[in-house]
Formats: C-alpha cells, sequence, structure tokens
C-alpha cells in the first residue's frame, strides 16, 4: 500500500468506526458476523486478519473460535492497530474468545511463516492495495493446507433501479457525510471511487482462482452492496507460483442485510 493511503486511514483512524456505522446504517457489522458463519469458523481454529483495521473482523472470528482458538490481526496503518487494542476489553471475557494479537503489518509481506493458519481473512481492505495478485498469493503462502481464505469487499449491485440510486448516493451523499464526521472528505470520495472500479462478483473469483484457491464460493449482500468470497488452499498445493485459474467450482448465494 502506498504512503498516500496509509497517511488517508490514519487521519480518519480515530472517527473511522463511527463512519462505517452511519453510512452502512449499521449493515456492515452484520456483513461482517455472516461471513464469519460463511467460513465455518469453529473453536480452536486459528485465524490471521490482514487490513484489520480496528479489529472488528478479529474479534467476531474470536468469539466463532473460542478460547481454545487463536486470532492474530495486522495492518500498516499504526493508529488503526492501537485503536484495536484499545478495543479488547470490550469484546466479552476472555474465557468466552479467544485472545486477540493485533501488529503492524503489510499485507504485501505478512509477517508470519508458511502454513500457519486455518482461515485468512481481509475485510474491506483488499482493494486498497497496491498489487491485489500478491497480496491473495501472501494469504495462500500463510494458510495451511486445505485452510480457508475469506474476503468481504464492496462491489456493484445489479438490482434495476436500486443500482442508479446506489450509484446516487456513492457519489454524492456518501463523501458529503464521511467528510462531516472525518473531517476528511477526500478520503470519503477515494473509497467508492474504488469500489467503483474493483473487480467483482466472477471477476473477483478469478483473480482467487489465479491465486492458487479452488472451491471458490460467494455471498452478495444487498444485491451485491458488498460480497464475501471463500476459497481454499489445496491439500495438495506446495506453492504459490501458479499459471492460469483453477476449475474448483464456484457457487453463489445471497446474504441479508
Amino acid at each position: 500500500m502506498g504512503a498516500a493511503v496509509q497517511e488517508m486511514f490514519s487521519a480518519i483512524a480515530e472517527r473511522y468506526d463511527r463512519a462505517n456505522d452511519v453510512l452502512s446504517f449499521g449493515a456492515h457489522r452484520v456483513w461482517r458476523r455472516q461471513a464469519v458463519q460463511f467460513a465455518g469458523a469453529a473453536p480452536g481454529e486459528s485465524v490471521l486478519d490482514v487490513c484489520t483495521g480496528t479489529g472488528d473482523l478479529a474479534f467476531a472470528f474470536a468469539r466463532a473460535v473460542g478460547a481454545s482458538g487463536t486470532v492474530a490481526g495486522v495492518d500498516f496503518v499504526p493508529n488503526m492497530i492501537k485503536l484495536a487494542v484499545d478495543k479488547r476489553s470490550q469484546f466479552g471475557p476472555a474465557d468466552a474468545r479467544s485472545e486477540v494479537s493485533f501488529a503492524v503489518g503489510d499485507a504485501l509481506q505478512l509477517p508470519f511463516e508458511d502454513q500457519m493458519f486455518d482461515i485468512v481473512s481481509v475485510a474491506f481492505g483488499i482493494r486498497n492495495v497496491d498489487d491485489v495478485d500478491r497480496c491473495l498469493r501472501e494469504m495462500h503462502r500463510v494458510l495451511r493446507p486445505g485452510g480457508r481464505v475469506l474476503v468481504v469487499e464492496f462491489g456493484r449491485p445489479t438490482l434495476p433501479g436500486f443500482s442508479a440510486l446506489y450509484r446516487w448516493y456513492s457519489r454524492e451523499v456518501l463523501p458529503r457525510i464521511g467528510g462531516a464526521l472525518t473531517g476528511n472528505r477526500e478520503a470519503y470520495e477515494y473509497l467508492p471511487r474504488t469500489s467503483r472500479v474493483f473487480p467483482d462478483g466472477a471477476d473477483f473469483q478469478k483473480l482467487m482462482a489465479d491465486a492458487g484457491f479452488s472451491d471458490l464460493r460467494l455471498r452478495r449482500f444487498f444485491s451485491g452492496v458488498a460480497y464475501a468470497y471463500l476459497g481454499v488452499r489445496n491439500p495438495l498445493s506446495i506453492g504459490v507460483d501458479l499459471e492460469g485459474g483453477r476449475d474448483g467450482g464456484q457457487a453463489e448465494e445471497e446474504g441479508h442485510v
């Protein structure tokens, strides 16, 4: 990720959670919970959340994997990591969830050894990295064979009428409200702009296949405002220098707001 993006997220970190709640009408929290269920997180599993921000997805996984599991979150913005650490005490008793560790780290060069995690996730962050393919391959590298990758990202709704309304909201309303809440309108012009051009649906699944993931599935939220993508590291996979796609099958289902 570039220095400009890092500086932008650092500037809005203190008001980031509040802005997300207002701008999505709270839906982003529902999407994260449903995404954790979609990933099939189970007690005792180990999870890495990349581009963790203030830790919301990491904490959702911590509840799912329980005290016998482990969760780590990394983000390249120190201010975000500080807020995530500060939030830990708000997320229930330690005996009801795993302890969550946080560290500053780059999604393009994850500070972990090969094949360490059962699940690797990223929510609303992968479109901000400089090299999406490299990020996916890094996530593939640190997954154990048979492990799952979960990507949650904005998309473009396809429902007639609603699609036009959403484009208007993201271009005209979101930057104004986001700017008022955070004092940084530029950030909330950047975020919907990147969402409009980032691959979604089958196009993003192709990127996942090229990075070595198979058994691809996706879930659409609110007619494609956001997607949850799930893939598996093939148990027989021994590297990430892969060419072409993988015919692991694709499935689609509809989520809820």
